[in-house]
């Protein structure tokens, strides 16, 4: 089974333009897998539900596909993680 760093998921799936920016939502616990506060190492796999809280709104994802490639193109996010 393939899994990723959710701080490298959002960063390869186009969520976050930085890795460095993944890790400081995470560290300000506002990046939440299957509704659990994410740490930077927790993996994602397929299946899993990644919400990210912002000030106004929030987001939720469900993961497709783990990248097997450090980034992926934007324009095929959509093979990667569904907003719901």
């Amino acid at each position: 089974m393939l899994f990723m760093r959710i701080d490298k998921f959002l960063n390869s799936v186009n969520i976050t333009k930085r890795r460095s920016v993944a890790q400081d939502m995470i560290s300000n616990k506002v990046v939440l897998i299957n509704d659990i506060i994410a740490k930077a190492s927790k993996n994602v796999e397929v299946g899993s539900i990644i919400t990210i809280n912002y000030l106004e709104s929030s987001k939720k994802y469900e993961v497709l596909q783990i990248p097997t490639s450090k980034s992926t193109p934007k324009s095929l996010q959509h093979e990667y993680i569904k907003e719901l």
